[in-house]
């Protein structure tokens, strides 16, 4: 394996990209996914300490995010981040792993698990979406004038303390907006066929409409449903939400017994 030690985690080499991780902790391995324009810390810090407890926590830094490098600054894709997350695994000896996808890191947990369902375990999907109708039109609309004052600004500040370069925070800013531009819906056929058991989270008032919740936990054969009230994350205790949403994580419990 070809890899190196940063401050906090390790480096490897995958796909051509210099991918950043941190394990944590012991026992069954679970991959924590981070959302757009997040990194480990503001997407799962109040989680991990918790779930380190009781899992070899493995979690990744995608593309462009955090302390991973950009590759070749090619545009960023849900495909590539799961072979990325699962050539990853291959280089650390896990055959098998719970996979927890946060935001458009749980569209690329879903398509970990369509791509090598042999990696999966269990399956996390929090606030998150497989369709474009899984969140209402003014989320899509707000893409065809992205401004980056919008971007919230726990995620930038956290960007800059790991990489202090404006450019490559913009650059990231427009690949996650490119991303989402070309987004395409995961055929109900193919989202069906995902096997592992599976925990949708979401929050009453979250980016994606809790109906879609609902119709994912009815379309995936083993799955189970929780919805908590709030906005995007605020359950699970996500850097941008508010103090008072974040404390404390309402969902940690569920989490916790859905991963025994």
């Amino acid at each position: 394996m070809n890899a190196t030690t940063a401050q906090t985690g390790q480096y490897a080499n995958v796909n051509g990209l210099h991918m950043y991780y941190e394990i944590h902790g012991t026992g069954r391995p679970l991959v924590l996914i981070h959302g757009a324009a997040s990194t480990i810390e503001t997407t799962f810090g109040r989680l991990l300490p918790v779930l380190s407890r009781s899992h070899k926590v493995v979690a990744v830094e995608l593309q462009a995010h955090g302390h991973s490098d950009n590759r070749d600054g090619r545009q960023i894709t849900f495909e590539q981040d799961a072979d990325d997350v699962a050539a990853l695994l291959q280089q650390l000896h896990i055959d098998k792993a719970d996979i927890f996808g946060f935001s458009n890191g749980g569209t690329t947990a879903l398509q970990v698990a369509i791509r090598h369902p042999a990696l999966v375990n269990k399956l996390i999907i929090a606030s998150s979406m497989y369709k474009r109708a899984g969140v209402a039109p003014a989320f899509w609309e707000g893409f065809n004038h992205p401004r980056f004052e919008d971007m919230p600004e726990a995620y930038k500040k956290v960007f800059l303390s790991i990489n202090p370069s404006q450019e490559a925070l913009h650059t990231m800013f427009n690949q996650c907006v490119g991303r989402m531009l070309h987004f395409t819906d995961i055929p109900d056929s193919v989202f069906s066929g995902i096997q592992a058991p599976a925990l949708i989270l979401s929050g009453d008032k979250d980016v994606p409409l809790p109906e879609h919740a609902v119709e994912m936990y009815h379309r995936l054969p083993h799955a189970s449903l929780a919805i908590f009230p709030g906005g995007h994350g605020a359950y699970m205790g996500e850097l941008a939400t508010s103090e008072e949403a974040r404390n404390p994580p309402v969902a940690l419990p569920v989490i916790e017994d859905f991963l025994k």
